[in-house]
Protein backbone atom coordinates (compact mmCIF):
# COMPACT_ATOMS: atom_id res chain seq x y z
CA UNK A 1 0.00 0.00 0.00
CA UNK A 2 1.15 3.52 -0.38
CA UNK A 3 0.53 5.19 2.48
CA UNK A 4 1.85 8.29 2.09
CA UNK A 5 -0.98 8.70 -0.91
CA UNK A 6 -3.06 7.22 1.51
CA UNK A 7 -2.31 9.54 4.38
CA UNK A 8 -2.52 12.54 2.09
CA UNK A 9 -5.67 11.83 0.85
CA UNK A 10 -7.01 10.92 3.96
CA UNK A 11 -6.16 14.22 5.18
CA UNK A 12 -7.75 16.22 1.87
CA UNK A 13 -11.16 13.86 2.53
CA UNK A 14 -11.32 14.77 6.35
CA UNK A 15 -10.27 18.66 6.09
CA UNK A 16 -13.28 20.99 7.53
CA UNK A 17 -14.16 17.57 9.71
CA UNK A 18 -11.14 17.15 11.77
CA UNK A 19 -9.52 19.80 14.01
CA UNK A 20 -6.05 21.33 13.14
CA UNK A 21 -4.64 20.37 16.55
CA UNK A 22 -2.05 23.19 17.81
CA UNK A 23 1.91 22.29 19.13
CA UNK A 24 3.79 23.59 21.31
CA UNK A 25 7.05 23.90 23.25
CA UNK A 26 7.91 22.63 26.84
CA UNK A 27 10.87 21.85 28.88
CA UNK A 28 9.06 19.04 31.39
CA UNK A 29 11.53 16.75 31.22
CA UNK A 30 14.77 19.24 32.11
CA UNK A 31 15.39 19.87 28.62
CA UNK A 32 13.14 21.16 25.33
CA UNK A 33 10.64 18.97 23.83
CA UNK A 34 7.94 19.62 21.11
CA UNK A 35 4.37 18.59 21.82
CA UNK A 36 1.34 18.10 19.65
CA UNK A 37 -1.67 18.11 21.55
CA UNK A 38 -3.93 15.91 19.90
CA UNK A 39 -6.46 15.96 23.14
CA UNK A 40 -7.82 19.13 21.83
CA UNK A 41 -9.44 17.09 18.70
CA UNK A 42 -13.06 16.37 18.90
CA UNK A 43 -14.31 14.19 21.19
CA UNK A 44 -10.77 14.61 23.39
CA UNK A 45 -8.77 12.19 21.26
CA UNK A 46 -7.24 11.65 17.53
CA UNK A 47 -9.56 9.09 17.30
CA UNK A 48 -12.00 11.40 15.06
CA UNK A 49 -9.14 11.78 12.57
CA UNK A 50 -9.36 7.68 11.63
CA UNK A 51 -13.42 7.84 12.33
CA UNK A 52 -14.11 10.81 9.73
CA UNK A 53 -11.66 9.45 7.21
CA UNK A 54 -13.96 5.50 7.18
CA UNK A 55 -17.40 7.06 6.90
CA UNK A 56 -16.11 10.05 3.97
CA UNK A 57 -14.41 7.12 1.86
CA UNK A 58 -17.47 4.43 2.29
CA UNK A 59 -20.86 3.66 1.22
CA UNK A 60 -22.28 3.81 4.57
CA UNK A 61 -25.52 1.25 4.62
CA UNK A 62 -28.72 2.24 5.87
CA UNK A 63 -28.13 -0.05 9.10
CA UNK A 64 -25.58 3.01 10.11
CA UNK A 65 -22.30 2.59 11.76
CA UNK A 66 -20.82 0.15 14.53
CA UNK A 67 -17.96 0.61 16.70
CA UNK A 68 -16.22 -1.27 19.87
CA UNK A 69 -14.49 0.99 21.77
CA UNK A 70 -12.20 1.39 25.15
CA UNK A 71 -14.38 4.69 24.92
CA UNK A 72 -12.52 7.35 23.00
CA UNK A 73 -13.13 5.66 19.43
CA UNK A 74 -16.50 5.13 20.57
CA UNK A 75 -16.90 8.79 20.88
CA UNK A 76 -15.14 9.84 18.27
CA UNK A 77 -17.54 7.29 15.52
CA UNK A 78 -20.61 8.56 17.29
CA UNK A 79 -19.11 11.93 16.75
CA UNK A 80 -18.31 11.49 13.08
CA UNK A 81 -21.89 9.16 12.60
CA UNK A 82 -23.86 12.25 13.56
CA UNK A 83 -22.02 15.21 11.89
CA UNK A 84 -22.31 13.11 8.60
CA UNK A 85 -26.23 12.18 9.69
CA UNK A 86 -25.24 7.83 10.13
CA UNK A 87 -27.29 6.03 13.01
CA UNK A 88 -24.40 4.83 14.79
CA UNK A 89 -24.46 1.84 17.30
CA UNK A 90 -21.54 1.93 20.08
CA UNK A 91 -20.51 -1.51 22.19
CA UNK A 92 -18.03 -0.57 25.38
CA UNK A 93 -16.83 -2.36 28.27
CA UNK A 94 -17.66 -1.95 31.75
CA UNK A 95 -13.67 -0.76 31.88
CA UNK A 96 -14.50 2.12 29.62
CA UNK A 97 -16.05 3.47 32.96
CA UNK A 98 -18.55 6.66 33.59
CA UNK A 99 -16.94 9.74 32.33
CA UNK A 100 -16.33 8.22 28.64
CA UNK A 101 -19.84 6.23 28.92
CA UNK A 102 -21.58 10.05 29.30
CA UNK A 103 -19.27 11.34 26.61
CA UNK A 104 -20.62 8.83 23.98
CA UNK A 105 -24.42 9.12 25.41
CA UNK A 106 -24.00 13.14 24.69
CA UNK A 107 -23.47 12.34 20.84
CA UNK A 108 -27.47 10.93 20.56
CA UNK A 109 -25.75 7.31 19.71
CA UNK A 110 -27.34 4.16 20.79
CA UNK A 111 -24.72 2.66 23.60
CA UNK A 112 -24.70 -0.87 24.99
CA UNK A 113 -22.36 -1.49 27.98
CA UNK A 114 -20.82 -4.80 28.22
CA UNK A 115 -18.92 -6.80 30.95
CA UNK A 116 -15.48 -7.59 30.51
CA UNK A 117 -13.05 -5.41 28.58
CA UNK A 118 -12.71 -4.32 24.87
CA UNK A 119 -12.22 -7.65 23.76
CA UNK A 120 -15.83 -8.41 24.65
CA UNK A 121 -17.32 -5.26 23.40
CA UNK A 122 -15.57 -6.04 19.78
CA UNK A 123 -16.95 -9.42 19.78
CA UNK A 124 -20.66 -8.38 20.23
CA UNK A 125 -20.03 -5.42 17.90
CA UNK A 126 -19.19 -8.04 15.08
CA UNK A 127 -22.39 -10.10 16.10
CA UNK A 128 -24.48 -6.57 15.71
CA UNK A 129 -22.51 -5.94 12.21
CA UNK A 130 -23.34 -9.39 10.90
CA UNK A 131 -27.05 -9.46 12.10
CA UNK A 132 -27.83 -6.05 10.73
CA UNK A 133 -25.48 -4.97 7.92
CA UNK A 134 -24.01 -2.40 9.74
CA UNK A 135 -20.66 -0.90 8.51
CA UNK A 136 -17.80 -1.78 11.36
CA UNK A 137 -15.40 1.11 12.28
CA UNK A 138 -12.22 -0.81 13.53
CA UNK A 139 -10.59 0.55 16.00
CA UNK A 140 -6.98 0.69 15.20
CA UNK A 141 -6.53 -2.23 12.78
CA UNK A 142 -8.06 -1.10 9.35
CA UNK A 143 -5.95 1.02 6.05
CA UNK A 144 -8.89 4.07 6.51
CA UNK A 145 -8.29 3.83 10.66
CA UNK A 146 -4.64 3.99 10.26
CA UNK A 147 -4.85 6.45 7.26
CA UNK A 148 -6.77 9.05 9.17
CA UNK A 149 -4.74 8.80 12.61
CA UNK A 150 -1.25 8.99 9.90
CA UNK A 151 -3.16 12.82 8.71
CA UNK A 152 -2.17 13.76 12.59
CA UNK A 153 1.75 13.27 11.26
CA UNK A 154 1.51 14.71 8.16
CA UNK A 155 0.05 18.23 10.22
CA UNK A 156 2.24 18.13 12.58
CA UNK A 157 5.12 17.99 9.59
CA UNK A 158 3.19 20.90 7.68
CA UNK A 159 3.30 22.51 11.20
CA UNK A 160 7.36 22.72 11.42
CA UNK A 161 7.83 19.22 13.54
CA UNK A 162 11.78 19.63 13.92
CA UNK A 163 12.09 16.46 16.29
CA UNK A 164 14.24 13.71 15.21
CA UNK A 165 12.08 11.23 17.20
CA UNK A 166 8.90 11.19 18.67
CA UNK A 167 7.04 9.14 21.02
CA UNK A 168 3.89 7.93 20.89
CA UNK A 169 1.35 6.03 23.16
CA UNK A 170 -0.08 2.60 21.84
CA UNK A 171 -3.05 0.82 22.36
CA UNK A 172 -4.19 -0.96 19.82
CA UNK A 173 -1.86 0.63 17.67
CA UNK A 174 -3.79 2.65 15.25
CA UNK A 175 -1.86 5.68 15.86
CA UNK A 176 1.55 4.55 15.55
CA UNK A 177 0.98 2.71 12.61
CA UNK A 178 -0.41 6.24 11.42
CA UNK A 179 3.31 7.97 12.53
CA UNK A 180 5.11 5.18 10.85
CA UNK A 181 3.14 4.94 7.74
CA UNK A 182 3.80 8.63 7.22
CA UNK A 183 6.88 8.94 8.35
CA UNK A 184 8.69 5.85 6.66
CA UNK A 185 12.03 6.01 8.66
CA UNK A 186 12.79 10.24 8.41
CA UNK A 187 11.92 10.19 11.94
CA UNK A 188 12.73 7.63 14.94
CA UNK A 189 9.59 6.60 16.43
CA UNK A 190 9.66 5.34 20.18
CA UNK A 191 6.47 2.93 21.22
CA UNK A 192 5.52 3.76 24.81
CA UNK A 193 3.13 1.72 26.82
CA UNK A 194 1.82 1.17 30.25
CA UNK A 195 3.73 -2.19 31.32
CA UNK A 196 0.21 -3.55 32.55
CA UNK A 197 -1.08 -3.24 28.92
CA UNK A 198 1.70 -3.83 26.50
CA UNK A 199 0.43 -5.85 23.37
CA UNK A 200 3.14 -4.20 20.91
CA UNK A 201 5.94 -4.85 23.62
CA UNK A 202 4.80 -9.09 23.89
CA UNK A 203 4.18 -8.81 20.22
CA UNK A 204 7.79 -7.92 18.90
CA UNK A 205 9.26 -10.40 21.86
CA UNK A 206 7.23 -13.17 20.32
CA UNK A 207 7.66 -11.75 17.18
CA UNK A 208 3.94 -12.05 16.38
CA UNK A 209 0.94 -10.40 17.88
CA UNK A 210 -0.12 -12.30 20.98
CA UNK A 211 -2.89 -11.75 23.65
CA UNK A 212 -2.19 -10.11 26.95
CA UNK A 213 -3.21 -9.33 30.03
CA UNK A 214 -4.95 -5.83 30.59
CA UNK A 215 -5.20 -3.36 33.46
CA UNK A 216 -3.87 -0.09 35.14
CA UNK A 217 -4.58 3.27 34.98
CA UNK A 218 -4.45 3.76 31.46
CA UNK A 219 -6.30 0.65 30.19
CA UNK A 220 -9.88 2.34 29.04
CA UNK A 221 -7.62 3.71 26.02
CA UNK A 222 -4.79 1.55 25.92
CA UNK A 223 -6.60 -1.68 27.14
CA UNK A 224 -5.71 -3.79 23.84
CA UNK A 225 -5.73 -7.16 24.39
CA UNK A 226 -3.91 -8.09 21.07
CA UNK A 227 -1.84 -5.69 18.79
CA UNK A 228 -3.42 -4.89 15.12
CA UNK A 229 -1.77 -6.70 12.52
CA UNK A 230 -1.36 -3.33 10.42
CA UNK A 231 0.53 -1.87 13.51
CA UNK A 232 3.19 -5.05 13.77
CA UNK A 233 3.49 -5.17 10.47
CA UNK A 234 5.08 -1.40 10.44
CA UNK A 235 6.82 -1.65 13.47
CA UNK A 236 9.32 -4.07 13.58
CA UNK A 237 11.99 -1.41 13.63
CA UNK A 238 10.37 0.56 16.75
CA UNK A 239 11.80 0.90 19.68
CA UNK A 240 9.31 0.19 22.90
CA UNK A 241 9.53 1.48 26.56
CA UNK A 242 7.75 0.44 29.35
CA UNK A 243 5.85 2.43 31.94
CA UNK A 244 5.01 1.98 35.34
CA UNK A 245 1.73 4.01 36.24
CA UNK A 246 2.81 5.73 38.98
CA UNK A 247 5.25 7.55 36.07
CA UNK A 248 1.87 8.29 33.83
CA UNK A 249 0.67 9.86 36.94
CA UNK A 250 3.46 11.71 37.70
CA UNK A 251 3.23 13.13 33.94
CA UNK A 252 -0.47 13.89 33.95
CA UNK A 253 0.32 16.23 36.75
CA UNK A 254 3.43 17.67 35.49
CA UNK A 255 1.31 18.72 32.54
CA UNK A 256 -0.99 20.33 34.61
CA UNK A 257 1.53 21.78 37.06
CA UNK A 258 3.20 23.20 33.78
CA UNK A 259 0.90 24.51 31.67
CA UNK A 260 -2.24 23.70 32.76
CA UNK A 261 -2.97 21.14 30.56
CA UNK A 262 -5.50 18.53 31.25
CA UNK A 263 -4.83 15.32 29.70
CA UNK A 264 -6.14 11.28 30.94
CA UNK A 265 -3.43 8.93 31.89
CA UNK A 266 -2.74 7.54 28.49
CA UNK A 267 -2.66 11.16 27.25
CA UNK A 268 0.43 11.45 29.50
CA UNK A 269 1.89 8.17 28.26
CA UNK A 270 4.04 9.04 26.20
CA UNK A 271 5.88 12.06 28.09
CA UNK A 272 6.12 9.66 30.94
CA UNK A 273 8.67 7.56 29.06
CA UNK A 274 10.83 10.91 29.19
CA UNK A 275 9.98 12.03 33.02
CA UNK A 276 10.82 8.52 34.54
CA UNK A 277 13.75 7.70 32.39
CA UNK A 278 12.78 5.26 30.64
CA UNK A 279 13.73 6.63 27.75
CA UNK A 280 16.87 8.92 27.46
CA UNK A 281 17.51 10.72 24.29
CA UNK A 282 20.82 11.32 22.76
CA UNK A 283 22.83 14.05 23.49
CA UNK A 284 21.95 16.66 20.65
CA UNK A 285 18.30 14.44 20.39
CA UNK A 286 15.41 16.25 19.33
CA UNK A 287 12.67 15.09 20.55
CA UNK A 288 8.90 15.30 20.46
CA UNK A 289 5.65 13.97 22.05
CA UNK A 290 2.05 13.36 21.01
CA UNK A 291 -0.46 13.82 23.43
CA UNK A 292 -2.98 11.91 22.63
CA UNK A 293 -6.22 12.02 24.72
CA UNK A 294 -7.84 14.24 27.23
CA UNK A 295 -10.95 12.30 28.99
CA UNK A 296 -10.22 12.72 32.26
CA UNK A 297 -11.76 10.24 34.54
CA UNK A 298 -14.01 11.41 36.59
CA UNK A 299 -14.88 14.39 34.40
CA UNK A 300 -14.11 17.09 36.44
CA UNK A 301 -17.20 19.33 35.79
CA UNK A 302 -19.63 16.46 36.33
CA UNK A 303 -22.42 17.47 38.50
Amino acid sequence: MNWKSEIKAAGDRIAGYAQVTPVMKSDIPGYPIEMKLEHLQHTGSFKARGAFNTLLSSDVPSAGVVAASGGNHGAAAAYAARALGYPAKIFVPELAGPSKIALIEQTGADLSVVSGEYANALTTARAHEKETGAMQIHAYDAPATVAGQGTCFAEWDAQGLRADTVLIAVGGGGLIAGALAWFQGARKVVAVEPETSCALNAALKANKPVDVTVSGIAANALGARQIGQICFGLAQDVTSVLVPDAAISKAQKALWQSHRLLVEPAGATALAALTSGRYQPEPGERVAVLICGGNVAPDPFAS
